[in-house]
């Protein structure tokens, strides 16, 4: 072989190991951000993977919001979707909108039986439940307050780079 084939040949090779070493950076990173939605019943099943980011929703039980007497903002709940209840432990300001026997999504960890939540959202208006927990009340056969007349509406999720 030549020294222009050679060369040619050498180009190539680096080119195409570049672009391998690209898409596996980037498949890479487009898994460290997914985060699996996780009903309170898969929760108490032990499904959930535990040290792992993800997202776990339902309706914040009546009477669980307890917050602490020395930390005003450290909070824990039980989020249920009917059928089991997981508690939740959060440290942080919860949004102005939650409140108990309302719909909530939590990002955070499972730590032993509890769920550590890092980001709390809630639903922003009467006619809102979150997709993933509107789907989980309907497959218990259950809803949440006001569901009964149909009022909740599944929304589009929110996307990340969608400003709130």
């Amino acid at each position: 072989m030549n020294a222009v084939r050679r060369k040619k040949l050498m180009w190539v090779l680096f080119t195409l190991a570049g672009a391998a070493v690209a898409v596996v950076l980037v498949i890479y990173a487009i898994g460290q951000q997914t985060d699996y939605y996780f009903d309170p019943t898969a929760i108490a099943k032990g499904e959930a993977p535990q040290d792992k980011r993800i997202r776990a929703g339902g309706m914040v039980v009546a009477g669980s919001v307890q917050r602490a007497p020395n930390d005003p903002l450290s909070v824990e709940f039980a989020i249920t979707d009917f059928k089991s209840t997981v508690p939740v432990t959060y440290q942080g300001i919860l949004p102005d909108l939650f409140a108990e026997n309302s719909g909530i999504v939590a990002t955070g960890k499972m730590q032993g039986t509890t769920f550590v939540a890092g980001e709390v959202l809630a639903k922003h208006d009467e006619n809102y439940m979150p997709p993933e927990v509107a789907k989980s009340l309907k497959e218990n056969n259950r809803s949440g307050t006001g569901a009964a007349s149909g009022q909740y509406k599944p929304a589009e999720p929110i996307r990340d780079n969608q400003a709130l």
